[in-house]
């Protein structure tokens, strides 16, 4: 607020005067205030407005009534409607195909139980129809280690094995506030190294193996990557990391402000989150979660998607400074008109097909120079890459 000092006239102007004109500015700064939160778009919460898909799905979303997740135990957040809840509603009014075995007929869905790293955990694989000895993605599902489950997000890793033509496995691993942190990151590391051993038995080839996840799923994922190569497993060929936690020490970043009321997913769930993870705030510095302070040169090739109404947008070109600066090759793409969670609703949003066949690309890719370079250097892949990568992040920007 604009503080009025004590005002000595210099030019013939009397304090009453001094004193209006410091009230008309105060009264100007609090109109244009006003005029920036009339001009937030009240489908997305934000400055950005969703493209038509996006807004249809979004649309759904708020017609089931869903309450601030902030404002709820962790027992009622769990039960809330989610956007994977409305991209089948969406498709059921618009009388399309929500039945997922339907949506992707060339791959088989097969549950079953993996060692993780205190007991077994439920998990999903996902098989193509025709072959053997694909390649191997290990994925792990978003909700901020909190919430979600390979049943709420089915449609992604589905989608992968599809499109890749590969075995994906995607694991429910333990969630906060039952089990605290690192108990999240443990499982990740436990499921990556059953896999790589078991491989064969998945009909997957054991030479071709990669990681991916949403959101806290992708922190999983790069974090895995890593701790993987630490401790001596065979390393994977590539990450996709969709819209990433990368850090939670920062929640002032520009998406942060930008994108604070954003929906689906806002800045204040993400404290909510934070809040149920860690036992003390000094964790959130564990290079396992914040990656900016992790060994970034131990991964392999990256896959980096972002959307633009998110508040971990600006988290995704940090990482893609900091990756840049370890010398490890990648692609990356700002989607805009979408939001957070997108990634999985290429029935419904047209953004999200594009999304799923860049990381299909990519991943592919990534498998194919695994058999052409040696597994000793995976991230030896051509740093040239990356000038395709910054070409097509900033056309996303």
């Amino acid at each position: 607020m604009l503080r009025v000092h004590p005002y000595t006239p210099r030019s013939g102007l009397s304090r009453p005067w001094a004193l209006a004109a410091a009230l008309g500015l105060c009264a100007a700064l609090s109109w244009q205030g006003a005029m920036a939160a009339d001009k937030l778009d009240a489908r997305t919460g934000t400055r950005y407005k969703a493209d038509k898909d996006m807004a249809a799905v979004l649309d759904t979303l708020a017609a089931m009534s869903p309450k601030p997740i902030e404002t709820l135990t962790v027992e009622e957040a769990r039960k809330q409607p989610t956007p994977a809840d409305a991209v089948e509603a969406l498709l059921k009014s618009q009388d399309k195909d929500s039945d997922p075995a339907r949506i992707t007929p060339d791959v088989t869905a097969t549950d079953r139980t993996i060692p993780g790293a205190a007991g077994p955990l439920p998990a999903r694989v996902y098989t193509p129809k025709e072959g053997v000895s694909w390649p191997v993605i290990v994925y792990f599902h978003g909700g901020g280690w909190v919430l979600g489950s390979k049943e709420s997000y089915d449609a992604a890793p589905r989608a992968l094995s599809g499109l890749v033509k590969a075995v994906v496995v995607s694991v429910d691993y333990r969630l906060a506030p039952e089990h605290k942190f690192p108990a999240q990151h443990d499982d990740a590391l436990a499921v990556y190294h059953w896999v790589a051993e078991r491989a064969a038995d998945l009909q997957g080839d054991p030479k071709r193996l990669a990681l991916a996840g949403e959101s806290a799923g992708a922190n999983l994922a790069l974090s895995t990557a890593i701790s993987a190569r630490q401790a001596g497993m065979t390393p994977p060929q590539h990450v996709l990391a969709v819209y990433p936690v990368v850090q939670l020490t920062d929640l002032d970043t520009p998406s942060y402000r930008d994108s604070a009321q954003a929906k689906p997913l806002n800045k204040a769930m993400m404290g909510w989150f934070a809040d149920k993870v860690f036992s003390s705030p000094g964790q959130k510095q564990d290079p396992r979660v914040d990656l900016l302070r992790a060994d970034l040169s131990l991964l392999p090739t990256v896959t980096l998607i972002r959307a633009q109404i998110d508040p971990l947008r600006s988290d995704g070109e940090l990482l893609e400074r900091a990756l840049k600066k370890a010398h490890v090759s990648f692609k990356s793409q700002t989607f805009a008109g979408v939001t957070h969670e997108f990634f999985g609703m290429a029935p419904a949003v047209g953004n999200a097909k594009s999304a799923q066949h860049l990381a299909a690309k990519e991943l592919r890719q990534g498998f194919e120079r695994s058999l052409r370079v040696s597994d000793k250097r995976p991230t030896e892949a051509k740093v040239e890459d990356n000038k395709a990568a910054e070409a097509a992040a900033g056309k996303g920007k």
